[in-house]
């Protein structure tokens, strides 16, 4: 009995590494094409990311004096994005625009994800009050569009916070989705019956949720992961661009397109490049996300094709 319990329980807890060892899944996911463009993407505006880190002073970027630049200028051989209003070169400032949305996108992903998971396993888990309880609040979270909820939870947090406001913001707004998700994962696991056995050769609940449950749930939660953290660029984008996120001269790509419009409602046609090149690399490094979020949950899940 022992030993067949620990051998159930040893091949439900490598069941996805495996799935990933065994190359089907990484064969799948280069065998689409979408993916690996978004895969592609993705590594691109990480290498960015790293350059500009690297190579740029961030105090020289978010100065907001006028420069000795020219004013507006388009985009030359000098500056190949144009510059803004107060003569700053775009171009850097687009490039440090990757690593603002790379670092504040990373930190909301990870912080709902650890938040969701947590919450999704204890109410499969512990089900009856506990999973109502749980569940209901992630309702009520999620009966609101996903911005506006964000822009009202983001007065609670000081404004010296700047950007991080957003980030906490977006984390409880994003909690709910990996909750569900994990929720649903996690009571397909505890139907099995080498939970019993587990249980009944005396494991503790941590140990059952952190050694069987939850590895077996990491299929659905990467998938998760990976879509959301377009979402989360995006948002952050969006709040800035509201003017509830970025401070000021931050080389944000929200706060660039919120620069470059005009009257706050429309792309100024005399200095389209102001606008432009942040709002391509957004809509670049959402679509890289969005694309190979959609490869991993095809190769993971060959049946959500039909669906889809």
């Amino acid at each position: 009995m022992s030993t067949t319990t620990t051998t159930q329980s040893s091949a439900a807890e490598r069941s996805f590494i495996d799935r990933l060892r065994a190359s089907k899944f990484l064969t799948e996911l280069f065998a689409n094409r979408l993916a690996v463009f978004g895969l592609s993407l993705i590594v691109g505006m990480v290498l960015i990311a790293i350059f500009a880190r690297l190579t740029y002073d961030l105090d020289a970027l978010t100065r907001t004096q006028l420069s000795t630049n020219p004013t507006l200028e388009s985009p030359t051989a000098e500056f190949w994005f144009g510059t803004d209003k107060l003569g700053r070169d775009i171009f850097p400032r687009v490039l440090y625009g990757a690593w603002f949305a790379l670092k504040y996108g990373t930190v909301a992903v990870l912080a709902s994800t650890v938040l969701g998971i947590a919450a999704g396993t204890v109410a499969a888990y512990y089900s009856d009050i506990t999973d109502n309880v749980i569940m209901r609040t992630m309702d009520i979270l999620l009966s609101f569009p996903a911005l506006l909820l964000a822009l009202a939870l983001i007065t609670i947090f000081p404004e010296s916070w700047g950007l991080w406001r957003a980030v906490a913001a977006l984390t409880l707004v994003y909690t709910p989705r990996f909750a569900r998700v994990v929720r649903g994962a996690a009571l397909k696991v505890l139907e099995d019956e080498y939970i019993d056995a587990t249980e009944a050769l005396g494991a503790n609940d941590a140990r059952v949720l952190v050694r069987h449950v939850i590895p077996n749930c990491l299929a659905p939660i990467t998938v998760q992961s990976t879509l959301n953290f377009g979402l989360a660029i995006i948002d952050i984008a969006a709040l800035s661009f509201l003017g509830f996120g970025a401070s000021p001269g931050d080389p944000s790509w929200g706060m660039m397109l919120n620069e470059g419009v005009k009257d706050g409602l429309y792309l100024d046609p005399s200095a389209w490049w102001w606008s432009f090149f942040p709002g391509l690399f957004l809509a670049l490094t959402v679509l890289g996300f969005n694309l190979l979020g959609d490869g991993m949950r095809d190769a993971l899940d060959p049946r959500m094709r039909e669906t889809v």
